[in-house]
């Protein structure tokens, strides 16, 4: 159906689809999120900073780039590297390539925090999500987010995939297993 405005409004089940993705994807972090802070004292949001970090050369970005491969804006992004940095889980310091970059690393203290969250978080998705699955199932959600996160990144004109070579990466060795 369309109107005078070129709008294609969803179908029935177009719009049962997009509306059980919105809030089962919502519910599904709010869970995540109460396991970790009941067990660990960490918020989902504040616990994928701390994996993206483990997983990039040497446990360190430019903000700019944890920015984009988090999804969020640099400002809200500086607050919250500011609380992390204060509970001595990261630590920032001057890009020496880049004067005006900064750099967030993770520290010792988010490593270990990282170490004993990462199988609350896992079992959690497991027991929420992965294993509600059938494997087909589980490569067809795959593919789905996939072509999403690609059309994404068209749009804005960048990759947000960790994994992308492409990508800008800081020249520094190592990376984590991603959790």
């Amino acid at each position: 159906m369309s109107d005078d405005q070129g709008v294609r409004w969803l179908d029935p089940a177009e719009q049962h689809a997009w509306r059980a993705y919105i809030v089962a994807s919502l519910r599904l972090r709010q869970r995540l999120h109460r396991e970790l802070t009941d067990a660990h004292g960490v918020s989902l949001s504040d616990y994928e900073v701390l994996v993206v970090l483990s997983a990039s050369p040497g446990a360190c970005l430019r903000m700019t780039e944890l920015a984009a491969l988090l999804g969020a804006t640099k400002s809200r992004l500086s607050h919250q590297i500011g609380k992390l940095e204060a509970a001595g889980l990261v630590g920032r310091r001057p890009d020496p390539d880049d004067k005006r970059g900064v750099l967030t690393e993770l520290t010792a203290g988010g490593t270990a925090l990282l170490a004993s969250a990462a199988p609350t978080h896992v079992r959690g998705a497991r027991e929420h999500l992965i294993d509600l699955l059938t494997p087909e199932e589980q490569a067809a959600m795959a593919a789905v987010f996939t072509r999403v996160l690609e059309h994404l990144d068209d749009v804005n004109g960048r990759s947000l995939d960790p994994g992308d070579e492409t990508a800008p990466r800081p020249a520094r060795g190592g990376s984590a297993r991603l959790r």
